[in-house]
């Protein structure tokens, strides 16, 4: 989720249901805690909290450092990254890379946890391939050497994005430990949600990629796990709303010529789908603007108003959400 869970979207997923939201990855490497890239990522002004911060490296050191410099800045929650199945990232052994050395995890987490007062959680994958799942292993260091939680995603790092997430390993995760687990993986309804949860017995479920566009699928979730029922889908108006407040946060954020920038796949997202939204995305790649994107956005919400308060969906969006 790296270029997505900014303090902007975290804010607005929190303020729709989210119970957490944890930060973009923050560099370990001291040389680069001045960037402007690693101050904005660490940037938890205004938050709710818990302000949870994500480290990401190799060295034992330098993530101890990494933990203790972001605690005294007001992290409230540490949280160790050996998920991220990106090149760049595991190209210099870290993220899931990491999962292939099991006594550097333990040195990791020992360090991390020995350096700061506060929570440690750390996040991984099922395993680095299907033929080395092994995140039973894994999960019992953590445990022993001090985490709090650990989140999961169903599949490993071979596996990309690919393929379906799968939840016995979780289960087994789950049944091995006594640390609070928190499933991941391909969670995008409020009923994937429930069966995870009853399948694997976690505690609690992470949403990724699900949340892009849709900020508003933590309430979903958080009510049919309450009551069993399914809210009924945002009408048109608010989702407007939802969206030109983020516009306006992310302008805010980044400043108008980079913020335009960065809004342009928030408003693909929340658009996808939507009856004559194609065009419209085109011409919003076109637009450099914040007032032109504002305006654009405001018309095609005004169209969609004027044709009905509850969102259309394209004919072939209608047959994946009916499937």
């Amino acid at each position: 989720m790296a270029g997505v869970t900014d303090r902007p979207f975290r804010i607005l997923c929190k303020r729709l249901g989210a119970g957490m939201a944890v930060s973009e990855m923050v560099a370990s490497n001291s040389l680069l805690w001045g960037s402007e890239k690693t101050i904005r990522r660490g940037n938890h002004e205004g938050e709710v909290e818990p302000k949870v911060v994500q480290i990401a490296g190799s060295d034992p050191e330098m993530m101890a450092e990494a933990a203790k410099y972001n605690a005294d800045k007001g992290a409230d929650i540490i949280d160790i990254n050996m998920g991220c199945p990106a090149k760049k990232i595991c190209n210099v052994a870290a993220g899931s890379a990491l999962l292939k050395d099991e006594p550097l995890v333990a040195r990791i987490v020992d360090a991390v946890v020995r350096s700061v007062d506060i929570p440690v959680t750390l996040k991984i994958r099922t395993g680095w391939s299907k033929d080395n799942r092994n995140a039973l292993v894994i999960a019992r260091i953590a445990e022993d050497h001090g985490i709090q939680s650990l989140a999961m995603h169903g599949r490993t790092r071979a596996c990309m994005y690919t393929g379906d997430a799968e939840y016995d390993t979780i289960r087994a995760v789950k049944q091995s430990v006594r640390i609070p687990v928190v499933a991941n993986g391909d969670i995008t309804t409020p009923e994937k949600a429930k069966y995870v949860l009853e399948y694997t017995g976690a505690d609690a479920v992470m949403i990724g990629r699900a949340a892009q566009g849709r900020p508003w699928i933590f309430r979903e979730i958080e009510h049919f796990l309450r009551t069993g029922v399914k809210l009924a889908p945002p009408p048109v108006a608010e989702i407007q709303g939802v969206m030109l407040g983020h516009l306006h946060d992310l302008y805010a954020f980044y400043g108008y010529e980079r913020g335009v920038r960065v809004a342009r796949k928030h408003i693909s997202w929340y658009t996808k789908g939507l009856s004559h939204s194609a065009v419209f995305r085109s011409r919003m790649n076109t637009l450099d603007d914040a007032q032109a994107q504002l305006a654009a956005v405001k018309e095609f919400f005004d169209g969609l108003l004027a044709r009905s308060a509850a969102l259309e969906y394209e004919e072939e969006q209608d047959v994946a959400l009916a499937a």
